[in-house]
């Protein structure tokens, strides 16, 4: 890697207070240690995108844009909520992206994980996410693919996970992640 240590915006697509999915974050976050400032963005409070914010733009929504501009890149941690990702996660994505010309997210190198007791996981959320990151001109990466399927207890307090081989595989896969972020800053 040509910096050190990357900064990444970390945006988790759950609200719910025990989200799991925040807990998947805060794993890779553990596993990727040193090597990365894993930023955790607020999408919780936004407004709704609205296009007349193109002219003045609410200070939340600022914000959000500043906070993802000050990254390296960006990580995208979200659950599916019928067969695609959630409102709160792609109303931040429009607010960060607008209005034209100011698209925070141009150029950060990318990738999309998430977990779900069932057993395609957040597949189909992440195909959504990775469409409309094209448009974003987030080029993301390709493999490998983590759709995690959650089970009781797979994430400890400490951020840890209990279950070795997914423990494996998160680690080879912020290893990917990383390597990735390197060929671009």
């Amino acid at each position: 890697m040509s910096k050190q240590r990357p900064v990444v915006a970390v945006l988790v697509g759950s609200l719910r207070k025990d989200s799991i999915n925040k807990k998947l974050a805060h794993a890779l976050a553990k596993i990727a240690g040193e090597r990365a400032e894993f930023r955790f963005i607020r999408i919780d409070d936004l407004p709704l995108y609205n296009q007349d914010f193109d002219g003045d733009y609410p200070a939340v929504c600022k914000r959000l844009k500043d906070k993802i501009k000050a990254c390296d890149s960006v990580l995208f941690v979200t659950p599916e909520y019928n067969r695609s990702m959630p409102g709160v996660l792609k109303n931040a994505i429009d607010i960060a992206s607008r209005p034209w010309g100011t698209n925070s997210f141009a150029g950060k190198p990318g990738a999309v994980i998430g977990t779900s007791a069932g057993a395609m996981a957040t597949a189909l959320a992440q195909q959504h996410l990775r469409n409309v990151c094209v448009f974003l001109d987030v080029p993301m990466l390709q493999q490998p693919e983590a759709f995690v399927r959650n089970s009781e207890g797979l994430f400890a307090a400490d951020d840890g996970v209990t279950d070795e081989s997914v423990a494996k595989f998160l680690a080879n896969y912020v290893d990917k992640y990383l390597a990735w972020v390197g060929r671009f800053v």
